[in-house]
Formats: C-alpha cells, sequence, structure tokens
C-alpha cells in the first residue's frame, strides 16, 4: 500500500518539527548565555563591585549560619567547665543502686555526654573528727568539675587514697600542705572499722565542697557497709532547651528509679547566653543582606542607565519588555551565583577561623550551607534587579535613539 505524498509530508513533518525545537530552544539558551556573559564582562569595573558585595555578603551569611548552628555545642561545651547541668536523685529513698546509672547512660546513647559521676555521702569520722565525706569515681569528676583545684593529685582508683577540702584540712593541721602525703583514719564511727588513708591532696572549690573529704566510691561503700549504694550523681551533658528537656524525659522514662533534676543556676545562664548570641546573628545576617540588595540595586541601575541606547535599540528591533526582564534578570543571577560560590568559600573560611581561635576546635564543612548561601545570593541580586529592569522597560526607543 502506498502513502500519499501530502501523508509523507504531514508524518516528515509531525516527527522532525521536536527535534528542530529542541536544537533551537539550545540554541536560544547559548545565544542567552553569551549575550549575559558579554554584557558582564563589557563592565568589569562595575560588576566587580557588585561581585564583590554579593561574594562579601554570601560570606558572612554563610558565616554566620555555620556559626549559628555550630557554636551553640561548642558553647555549651566550654559552659561545662563550671560544672554539672542536671542532678540525679533517687525517686525514692535516700540512695540508688549505681546499675540505675547505666541505664541511665544507655537512655541518653546519642546525646552528648561529658560526663557522669556518681557520689556517696556518709558522715565518717577522720582522726576522730566528724566529717562528711563523699565517695566518688575521680575520672568522671574531674570531666563534671573541671573547676576543681587540686594541691597534690586526686586519688587513684580502688586506691585507699583521701581528697581533703581546704577548710577540712586546716582543721585537722595548722598547715594543710603538709598533709600531704600523710596518713589519717577512717571510721564510720563508735565501734566501728577504722582503715588507714592516705591524704593524696587538697581540693580548694570556694564552695562548700571545701567541707567534704573524698575517696573512691568502693572504698566508701565498702566503709559504710552499703554496697552499691549511690546517693546522688551529677550529669555533665551539652544540650539546648528542647534536646535537654528530651533528655531529662529520657532519663525518666528509662525505669532506672532516678529524678533528674536542673541545676537552674548553670542551665538557664547557657540558655540565655546562647539565645542572645542566636539573636545577634539573626541580625547581623539581616543588615548584611539589606546592605548587599542595597549595593547590588545601586549597581544595576547604574548599569541600566549606561545602557538605555542599547536597550532602545533592542526594542526597536523588536525586542518585547519579557526579552529585556529576562535579559537583566539573568545578569543579576549569573551574578549572584558567582557571589555565592565564592562567598560560601570565604564565609567557611571565617567560621572555621571563628571557631579555632576562640574555641580551640575545627568545623567541618556543610555542604547544605554552601548550597544555602549560593541560592540565598541568587534571590538577593534577582530582587535587587526588579527596580533597574522596571526602568530598563520604560525606555521609549524613540526618545532614546534621537538623543533625548
Amino acid at each position: 500500500m502506498q502513502m500519499k505524498e501530502s501523508e509523507y509530508k504531514t508524518g516528515a513533518q509531525t516527527m522532525m518539527p521536536p527535534r528542530k525545537r529542541n536544537g533551537g530552544r539550545a540554541a536560544r539558551w547559548k545565544m542567552f548565555f553569551t549575550m549575559v556573559v558579554e554584557a558582564l564582562l563589557r563592565r568589569k569595573s562595575r560588576m566587580l563591585v557588585a561581585l564583590l558585595a554579593v561574594a562579601v555578603g554570601a560570606g558572612v551569611i554563610s558565616g554566620m549560619v555555620t556559626v549559628y548552628r555550630e557554636v551553640p555545642a561548642q558553647l555549651g561545651r566550654e559552659f561545662r567547665a563550671y560544672g554539672a547541668n542536671l542532678v540525679l536523685l533517687p525517686a525514692q529513698g535516700q540512695t540508688f543502686d549505681a546499675a540505675a546509672l547505666e541505664k541511665a547512660r544507655t537512655a541518653l546513647a546519642g546525646y552528648d555526654i561529658v560526663g557522669l559521676a556518681p557520689f556517696l555521702y556518709e558522715r565518717m569520722e577522720v582522726n576522730k573528727m566528724p566529717i562528711m565525706t563523699g565517695g566518688t569515681d575521680f575520672a568522671e569528676l574531674q570531666k563534671v568539675a573541671p573547676y576543681w583545684l587540686v594541691n597534690g593529685a586526686y586519688p587513684a582508683a580502688g586506691s585507699r587514697d583521701v581528697l581533703l577540702g581546704a577548710s577540712v584540712a586546716a582543721r585537722i593541721a595548722r598547715e594543710p600542705e603538709s598533709l600531704i602525703g600523710q596518713t589519717v583514719t577512717l571510721s564510720a564511727g563508735e565501734g566501728k572499722a577504722m582503715r588507714q588513708f592516705t591524704v593524696s591532696g587538697i581540693v580548694t572549690t570556694g564552695g562548700k565542697e571545701e567541707e567534704f573529704a573524698y575517696v573512691d566510691l568502693a572504698a566508701l561503700q565498702d566503709l559504710a557497709e552499703v554496697p552499691g549504694a549511690v546517693t546522688v550523681a551529677q550529669l555533665s551533658i551539652v544540650a539546648d532547651g528542647e534536646r535537654f528537656a528530651a533528655a531529662e524525659q529520657a532519663i525518666t522514662d528509662a525505669g532506672a528509679g532516678l529524678a533528674p533534676q536542673e541545676v537552674q543556676q548553670i542551665a538557664h545562664s547557657e540558655f540565655s547566653v546562647l539565645g542572645k548570641l542566636q539573636v545577634l546573628i539573626l541580625l547581623v545576617t539581616l543588615i548584611v543582606l539589606v546592605l548587599t540588595l542595597i549595593c547590588v540595586t545601586t549597581t544595576m541601575m547604574a548599569v541600566v542607565t549606561e545602557r538605555r541606547r542599547e536597550i532602545g535599540l533592542k526594542k526597536a528591533l523588536g525586542a518585547s519588555n519579557a526579552n529585556i526582564v529576562i535579559e537583566f534578570l539573568g545578569e543579576g543571577c549569573v551574578l549572584g551565583a558567582l557571589g555565592g560560590i565564592l562567598g560560601s568559600g570565604l564565609g567557611y573560611a571565617f567560621a572555621q577561623s571563628v571557631s579555632q581561635n576562640v574555641f580551640s576546635r575545627g568545623i567541618a564543612f556543610a555542604p547544605g550551607i554552601a548550597i544555602f548561601a549560593v541560592v540565598l545570593s541568587i534571590v538577593v541580586t534577582g530582587i535587587a534587579s526588579l527596580i533597574p529592569v522596571r526602568i530598563a522597560t520604560a525606555v521609549d526607543p524613540a526618545i532614546v535613539l534621537r538623543g533625548e
């Protein structure tokens, strides 16, 4: 069966145009980008100023966002030098089993725990003097309370060493430092066994800790005949407000018989400082955005003024307002993309410098923040181009080409 010539032509026309349309669209896009790039290169000085403004703006914004994301955790860890921010008390009774702490630690899997120090407090006799004595894990204690100043050394785990508070040492001897290395006796009271402990150091904190004596937790449990008992535990955890509350709830739901209690003086001060810091970062970011917007708008308006004859000629040759709008918006978006890419690198270097100099820790590169900086730069330059574009579309080719 033969196909008619008209049918053959119709079929050919049906098949061929998509390929031509695709090729034509690619050619148009290529020409469009060529025009945009050439327009930017012809005015290097002005566009360089705009590019630097966008790059600086993007750099400050990406740096601030990185700081906004990373610094709360860094600053929260620095706050841990002031002590624990959560205390674990027995939900019932006066003590709880040490195994409950393992349940609490398991419930906090995924949280940044700096330290978890258990304490058992018993009134003991130190050289026949009634002294409140605390048993603890000294390795965890140094993580939870790094502000303790010890003249001498902390007792070793499982040792028969004792750490005396400055006030206690002053009661025992006129020259407290002379006690370091000396032997003292500890007893649970009248008729109880007495044991010899060596003074390893004297602790000064400026607080009530100076009125206590401290020994290894297992040693005090054995001396007081309360195996596995713990009176209280101090937990130092890095977490913001919502995550901190979630950590408290996780401990409560763990079924360990513990009642978490926030150390309000430390926790509230931390949250207050972090909140103010985040507000400051937000304000600086908004100010930088506005300044970048003004700078790019001013530059683009000057460019439009210089190109009035060119715009008028294009309109006279048949270019529509839509074509003019797309061209100038394209120039602004290309400028924003280049500035955003350059600025995101500068912002990461800025954030890395802040973290290293202030917290002595590095910051990992976040691709999401870099993409955000580039997209935001494109949006800002696009918005900044709206007023100049409106001026460009208002150009009357007849008036401009007459030289008026």
